[in-house]
């Protein structure tokens, strides 16, 4: 089943003590690429979070954030009264030791910012068990809505795969007959051409030459081996989009080697019809690697 590599999800909790936020964004990328933001109290729990994001998405630019608040008024931080006192104790001697700062004053808000002052709050190892099982909770239920979100993105990518597809078979269905007269178009025209240069000569057409020449034309603009190839990448395409497997990689491995086909075709062809035909078929190849670059 198609997945899109953009989503969104999140999940919370709210407990008369804390409450918990879960976000988690997805956006394109070729290989899965984390970013985990925990708060400090919650730094802990940042490898059981990235497993959980790596054992559910295959690829993509996750950034996976939690917010943590207390919902009974105590903050996230405490006051390391005995470093505040330090700072302050070495503050008032500066003051003592020089008379022109006799009359400064002390402001607390700069103190609080400095290191060691503000330190997170200190939970017991019950509380500690308790969040890290909240968070993978709450970790599940938002990556739940992330895949959800995913799968029904890739519906609608689905639809447009499948469009660009039959355009390329039916391309494909068009070229086939027009390839069984390339040759004897060309044959009839070379020969038109010699027979109107030769007959001011009074000359007659050497037909094993003619037939030599048709003959190497005929291996040059042979195009029914890239035709079967592109028609079997096709069908391979398709298989991948209904399979149960991470089609991803593979759906863009077989556009670029489609791509390559049509060149091929296109380099060969020597009619008008055919390159018309080539064109609409590399439009498409094109709108399909665009397509593949969502898919996870």
């Amino acid at each position: 089943m198609i997945h899109s590599m953009t989503g969104f999800g999140e999940a919370q909790l709210e407990s008369t003590d804390v409450s918990f936020l879960v976000e988690i964004r997805a956006l394109n990328n070729r290989f899965l690429k984390t970013a985990i933001k925990l708060p400090e109290t919650l730094a802990f729990a940042e490898a059981d979070v990235e497993k959980l994001i790596r054992a559910q998405l295959n690829r993509g630019s996750v950034t996976y954030a939690i917010h943590m608040r207390s919902a009974n008024g105590r903050g996230a931080y405490d006051v390391n009264e005995p470093a505040l006192q330090t700072y302050l104790d070495s503050l008032e001697n500066i003051r003592k030791t020089h008379s022109d700062l006799a009359t400064l004053t002390i402001d607390l808000a700069p103190l609080l910012a400095l290191p060691g002052v503000c330190v997170p709050r200190q939970y017991s190892e019950e509380e500690t068990a308790q969040f890290l099982t909240i968070v993978k909770t709450l970790t599940k239920q938002a990556l739940a809505k992330l895949r959800t979100m995913r799968a029904d993105e890739g519906k609608r990518l689905l639809q447009d795969l499948q469009d660009q597809c039959r355009v390329i078979a039916d391309n494909i269905a068009d070229l086939k007959p027009l390839t069984e007269t390339v040759v004897e178009n060309y044959y009839q025209r070379l020969r038109q051409r010699t027979s109107a240069m030769l007959a001011h000569a009074n000359l007659q057409v050497d037909e094993e030459m003619l037939l030599k020449e048709v003959a190497l034309f005929a291996e040059r603009c042979d195009v029914n081996e890239e035709l079967a190839r592109l028609q079997s990448h096709l069908v391979q395409f398709e298989e991948v989009c209904n399979s149960d497997q991470q089609a991803g990689r593979r759906l863009d491995f077989l556009t670029q080697e489609m791509l390559r086909e049509a060149n091929t075709i296109a380099s060969k062809a020597n009619d008008a019809r055919i390159s018309q035909h080539v064109v609409e078929i590399k439009v498409a190849i094109d709108r399909l690697r665009e397509q593949v670059q969502n898919i996870e």
